[in-house]
């Protein structure tokens, strides 16, 4: 998942040095969404092994 977080924060950064505001803007929005969805799930996974391991 971080992966498709780096792919469509460089796609990003190549539509807006091309002048694409608006597909810049969905790509990093996207990209945002995927880091935070990631940041989430692995906080969780430690967390779980943090307890499990208790």
């Amino acid at each position: 998942m971080l992966r498709y977080a780096l792919i469509f924060l460089v796609v990003a950064l190549i539509a807006a040095f091309f002048g694409f505001g608006g597909v810049a803007g969905t790509a990093a929005s996207i990209a945002q969404i995927l880091f935070y969805i990631f940041l989430a799930v692995f906080v969780i996974s430690l967390i779980m092994s943090l307890v499990k391991r208790a």
